[in-house]
């Protein structure tokens, strides 16, 4: 056994034990090799190809737009033009089948009840309408 005799040598040490962690480090990177290989992928599937049309291409393009207007006491217009429902699911079958298909904006007065807008955007989705948009003005701060 080493005793100190006094001096310096008596005081604490200043020194880290690193041995521990150095022997954590080796336990993880050996766990590590061992199960990397493991989280691979083992079943090979081929993935289908998508047919990616570029976007940027069509921007030239103005798109089209078909908006039909309801009042409050139910009258429909399609642009400017009063039209009935019959003339609508009509026009709107025939818009739906068009390629790109265009898109439908909905307006309706502030005062028209939601049923009826709800009315008129079932008819447009059950004549495959698949873009619909709802038109509204901006709230005015005071």
């Amino acid at each position: 056994m080493a005793f100190s005799t006094g001096g310096d040598a008596g005081g604490p040490k200043a020194d880290i034990n690193v041995t521990p962690l150095v022997d954590v480090m080796l336990v993880l990177l050996i766990i590590f090799i061992i199960t990397a290989p493991l989280m691979q992928h083992k079943v090979k599937i081929e993935l289908p190809e998508a047919n990616y049309q570029d976007p940027d291409k069509d921007k030239n393009k103005p798109q089209q737009t078909i908006t039909v207007s309801v009042k409050e006491n139910g009258d429909l217009f399609w642009g400017d033009e009063p039209i009935n429902r019959e003339i609508l699911e009509s026009r709107l079958s025939s818009a739906a089948q068009l390629t790109p298909q265009p898109q439908l904006n909905l307006r309706g007065d502030k005062t028209t009840k939601m049923s009826t807008i709800n009315e008129i955007t079932k008819v447009a989705q059950g004549q495959g309408m698949l873009d619909i948009g709802f038109v509204a003005t901006k709230e005015k701060r005071h």
